[in-house]
């Protein structure tokens, strides 16, 4: 039989097993030490439980914090789902630096602001599968991002007009094209390339990607691609501030400063020097981008939302010494052109 709980004793007549409690003091109805201290045990172990469990997850919540909590900033380079990239949409007040898409930091890629570098970053990777290409002869550029579970990435921002912007130039910062290929349902890009020579040639992906979670990640990622031939590199033109394409004549005035934002003011004019009539191209008034001689460093910014009279805005800055190889496109008529640039940094 089981033993009675609490204030009841055994009932009459029953003795009660052995135990390591002392029997009931007589006289006293059955109410002894024995029953006493067991329920005194008992309560202990309860409420000590009880108080541990209540430790214990005070303690696990301070080693593990939430990773976003209500009402707190979202991580660096990244937006709520459904949002645009830090950033915004790739428009920045004045001095806020240059725009180097590579994820959150300007450190990344080049670790010192220019991106491009690397074939991963940011948990992307570009995979090109371009065969053989022929100097002079048009061939097939093509290429998948992937993410860091080597999924093909289907889900890309538009930014600037486009989904993709890819930069090709040769290693000499010569044969520079500006393209926007087509992505099938795989998640390969493709668009047609002919490298004007041979010799090693650098191509650039710059996209943001849209994570599963929303989240999205601009990224510059860079890859070389083979060009079969005698290859015979050009030096760089000597600097200066002004180039003619096609009839017009472009010209800027900035002076670069490492590690600080400057403005760089462009202004483009035609026949007897007026100024041109500049149509909006990628959803500005000028696209820019600079490459630096060495290791190929990629640096992309864009113009201030209005323009300064006839001039178009942009800021820069430079991640560090040398000499660089800027490249500015621009519409008129319909037509893009390209205008270039050497600029040295001390």
């Amino acid at each position: 039989m089981p033993e009675s709980s609490s204030l009841t004793g055994p009932a009459p007549g029953v003795d009660r097993p052995a135990s390591g409690f002392d029997d009931p003091a007589p006289g006293t109805g059955g109410v002894g030490p024995a029953v006493v201290d067991r329920e005194t045990v008992r309560l202990a172990l309860v409420v000590g439980g009880l108080v541990l469990a209540v430790l214990l997850g005070f303690g696990l919540g301070r080693l593990n914090p939430p990773a976003n909590p209500a009402g707190g900033a979202a991580p660096a380079g990244t937006a709520p789902a459904g949002g645009a990239p830090a950033g915004g949409d790739h428009s920045h007040a004045p001095g806020t630096g240059a725009h180097a898409h590579d994820g959150a930091t300007v450190t990344q890629g080049g670790g010192d602001g220019a991106t491009g570098l690397s074939i991963s970053s940011a948990g992307y990777t570009l995979v090109p599968s371009t065969g053989e290409l022929t100097a002079g002869r048009a061939g097939d550029l093509r290429f998948q991002v992937r993410d860091d579970k080597r999924r093909a990435v289907t889900r890309f921002a538009v930014v600037h007009d486009k989904p993709m912007h890819v930069i090709v130039v040769r290693r000499d910062l010569t044969g520079y094209q500006h393209l926007h290929p087509t992505m099938a349902a795989d998640g390969t890009w493709s668009v047609p390339l002919t490298p004007a020579e041979p010799g090693v040639w650098r191509m650039y992906a710059d996209f943001t990607a849209v994570a599963d979670d929303g989240r999205q990640v601009a990224v510059v990622l860079g890859a070389d691609l083979d060009v079969p031939g005698g290859y015979r590199p050009r030096p760089l033109p000597a600097p200066a501030t002004s180039a003619t394409v096609d009839g017009f004549t472009v010209a800027y005035t900035g002076t670069p400063d490492v590690g600080r934002s400057v403005p760089f003011r462009f202004r483009v004019t035609g026949a007897g020097g007026a100024t041109a009539p500049l149509e909006p191209y990628l959803g500005a008034f000028g696209h820019l981008v600079a490459l630096r001689e060495g290791d190929l460093g990629y640096l992309h910014v864009h113009p201030e939302p209005v323009r300064d009279g006839d001039a178009v805005t942009f800021w820069l800055t430079a991640p560090g010494p040398g000499r660089y190889r800027m490249f500015l496109d621009f519409q008129v008529g319909g037509v893009v052109r390209t205008a270039e640039f050497t600029l040295t940094v001390t």
